[in-house]
């Protein structure tokens, strides 16, 4: 019986370690994959962050292989339990748990007595539409309401791939109404109240501005302010040079953007090579979107190594599958002049190592264009998720220390 119990343990020891050099040699395989430019501050540091978070996507895709459960499913479940720390609220700050409209939200409020009302922000996380949570964004949004004595309400909007477009939009845009109609009760000026969010949330951010300037009855004032870190703003292009440049780049590959993108959209992965290489645009729609999205719109610094772009035939059939992701639900970046004019005063945060980066970019070109107040800052050392890591102990990045300063900053002139 010893003898059995003793061979069941080293026969599940054997496949344990199997399993763990499994991991351990795709999520090597998946790492030796990137390429962190030298510009990159603490690459060291950056190249482990990449492998663990590539061990967990390598053991998230063996589990759905297995039919365990889903890759997603999996990543945010370890990540609610690895990365979520749920302190006591910090002196100063009083944070509740409740839904607005039937969407949950976390409200960060300042105690501190304020003789005039006080400004508010929605912040919408980030995550692809598909990863992140209300829980995973609190010390950032703490960290804001505690530096800026602003009333934030971190907004849990669905997610994908189990609620796709509009699922995530409508969600923000009832917390955001909900709000502005009850800003009187946490003592918040409704004509200060902004809109931010990081990467996809910028998306959200964006996206619900320009519905709510054409959908506002006149009952409710208009968001004061947008506040965009790293958007993702278009669909259309995936080879602007930013795509390009950093298309290996952690934390975002130019792959893995396309994959998101397609997630939030309709989940047909089919088409994901055809979006990258661009073969869902047809060439009347390529020909309308160049005065918006053609490198030379750039600003000068950013336009070195610019080759000539690739221009490929369109597919009829991938074009069908994604044109709702052409739509400015999902590429802000393509709305009308008109709609883009009614854009509230916008802060935009760019990193130089991001693949997102032109997409910020030209949305500002565009907004200045049409007389839009924009405040730009680009992290120079900078790469995708930076803010996420401006106080995270050992992995903290003096980038995302910088970049939370500028967006603080911002907030306190609203």
């Amino acid at each position: 019986m010893d003898i059995a119990i003793a061979i069941l343990v080293i026969g599940f020891a054997a496949l344990a370690a199997a399993f763990c050099l499994l991991v351990i040699g795709l999520a090597f395989s998946e790492a030796m994959n990137s390429e962190i430019p030298p510009g990159v501050s603490n690459r060291r540091k950056l190249q482990v962050l990449h492998c663990c978070t590539m061990g967990i996507g390598v053991v998230g895709r063996i589990l759905e292989r297995l039919g365990l459960c889903h890759q997603v499913q999996f990543i945010r479940w370890l990540s609610d339990r690895l990365i979520v720390r749920k302190p006591p609220p910090p002196a100063g700050l009083r944070i509740k748990d409740t839904t607005f409209a039937g969407v949950p939200v976390r409200i960060y409020e300042p105690t501190a007595v304020s003789e005039i009302k006080r400004r508010g922000l929605l912040y919408f996380h980030g995550g692809g539409w598909v990863l992140g949570s209300i829980d995973m964004y609190d010390g950032v949004c703490r960290h804001i309401a505690q530096e800026t004595g602003t009333v934030v309400v971190s907004v849990g909007y669905r997610l994908a791939p189990e609620h796709r477009f509009p699922a995530a939009l409508d969600d923000c845009e009832l917390a955001t109404r909900h709000f502005l109609s009850s800003a009187a009760e946490y003592n918040v000026d409704p004509l200060r109240v902004a809109l931010g969010g990081d990467s996809a949330g910028g998306n959200l951010s964006a996206a619900l501005s320009q519905r709510l300037a054409t959908s506002l009855d006149g009952h409710l004032p208009s968001p004061c302010g947008l506040v965009l870190i790293y958007p993702a703003l278009q669909m259309a292009d995936f080879n602007l040079p930013s795509h390009l440049q950093n298309h290996a780049v952690p934390l975002l590959f130019r792959a893995r953007l396309s994959f998101y993108y397609l997630q939030y959209l309709n989940g047909d992965m089919s088409v994901c090579m055809d979006v990258m290489e661009g073969r869902h645009v047809p060439a009347e729609l390529k020909l309308h979107y160049k005065k918006w999205l053609d490198p030379s719109n750039l600003p000068p610094e950013f336009q070195e190594g610019i080759g000539k772009q690739v221009v490929t035939a369109h597919d009829g059939e991938v074009y069908h599958i994604v044109k709702g992701g052409l739509e400015p639900g999902i590429s802000p970046l393509l709305a009308d002049d008109d709609v883009l004019r009614r854009t509230p005063p916008t802060f935009i945060l760019t990193c130089q190592y991001d693949v997102l980066r032109d997409d910020g970019l030209l949305y500002r070109k565009r907004l200045q264009d049409l007389g839009v107040k924009v405040t730009w800052y680009n992290v120079p050392d900078g790469f995708h998720g930076i803010m996420n890591f401006y106080s995270k102990g050992w992995m903290s990045f003096p980038a995302g220390v910088r970049a939370m300063e500028q967006i603080v900053n911002y907030i306190k002139t609203l």
